[in-house]
């Protein structure tokens, strides 16, 4: 995806979620550190503009979370989960750049489940690529991208890397 058409694909996935919510007192977005947070707040301003209604937003960092924590690093860095909302009864719009194989998003779950009972939990990507090892599945999904286990998709964004697109390269 070139820059043009991620803002497209960025505002389908912000009206699909307004159109699903009627209630909006209740939705709270929650990015994944770190480019799941770049998303969240590209949504939570469309959001703003279509609706007129400004959620709440945190960003969570899943490091501590990670069921493969041992084998990632002997001293992760950890860059702080910042939820400063009550998500008791809150409907969640849990926001990641990539899905692959599920296990961040349940460790993501699962950190948010230490800070309360939510409603329900809700998945915005903007790209699956498959290769799913756990049974979580995104309910809004930008792009379905086919890719092999030895690719890697990257996300960029101007606010974090000075350019926007989604680009695929080989691992290694």
């Amino acid at each position: 995806m070139d820059a043009e058409e991620m803002k497209r694909v960025i505002h389908r996935l912000s009206s699909q979620v307004v159109e699903k919510h009627m209630d909006f007192s209740r939705l709270c977005i929650i990015g994944i550190k770190r480019r799941g947070v770049t998303l969240a707040k590209r949504i939570k301003n469309n959001i703003e503009n279509l609706c007129e209604y400004s959620p709440p937003m945190g960003a969570i960092d899943i490091t501590l979370y990670r069921d493969d924590l041992a084998l990632i690093a002997q001293a992760p860095v950890i860059h702080g989960t910042e939820i400063d909302f009550d998500i008791n009864s809150k409907d969640i719009l849990l926001v990641d750049d990539v899905i692959f194989t599920g296990r961040t998003v349940r460790a993501a779950i699962s950190e948010i489940l230490d800070y309360g009972r939510p409603n329900r939990i809700e998945l915005l990507v903007l790209v699956d690529r498959g290769h799913r090892e756990l049974p979580i599945h995104p309910d809004y999904t930008g792009r379905y991208i086919q890719t092999s286990k030895d690719e890697i998709v990257d996300v960029k964004f101007y606010e974090d890397d000075g350019e926007e697109g989604v680009f695929i390269r080989r691992e290694g």
